[in-house]
């Protein structure tokens, strides 16, 4: 399991001690830093904020934006709407899958990549689609995928 350090958690968390209302932005930071928010940080930020562990629970699992999962340092989102699924784009997951060794929701060992399946990324005219940190690749076919993953460290 990927380590949190927690002392970097507390410094943090100090930032925004005796603030109201700054929970979320409280946990973006955390996620920011580190790709995922742990269970020990969950407790720390309850503990040293006193705001009850359930309440920051149903925040992590309701933003899309934060992680209870470590994920990789790049995240691959697979468009599989209508428009992508007819132009081939379960082909292109499936050519991720294989060059990664990974399915959706997965993330590689070496902590490079997680995959992500999605349901529309609302640029159907660019389809098939992927987004790999928020930059969009459009019309790809299956050879291009390599020479895009290659892109990224």
């Amino acid at each position: 399991m990927v380590e949190i350090d927690l002392k970097r958690v507390d410094e943090i968390i100090e930032h925004y001690k005796g603030e109201e209302g700054v929970l979320i932005q409280l946990l973006l930071d955390i996620q920011s830093e580190f790709n995922w928010i742990s269970k020990e940080a969950i407790t720390q930020i309850s503990e040293r904020m006193q705001i009850p562990k359930s309440q920051i629970y149903r925040i992590t699992s309701f933003y899309e934006a934060m992680s209870l999962e470590p994920v990789g340092r790049h995240i691959i989102q697979v468009c599989l709407g209508t428009a992508c699924q007819v132009r081939g784009a379960p082909k292109i997951l499936d050519r991720i899958e294989g060059d990664l060794k990974i399915k959706g929701g997965e993330t590689t060992p070496d902590m490079r990549f997680s995959l992500k399946r999605v349901n529309c990324l609302g640029c159907c005219a660019m389809g098939p689609v992927i987004v790999v940190d928020g930059i969009y690749h459009g019309k790809i076919t299956p050879a291009m995928v390599e020479g895009i993953l290659e892109t990224y460290e």
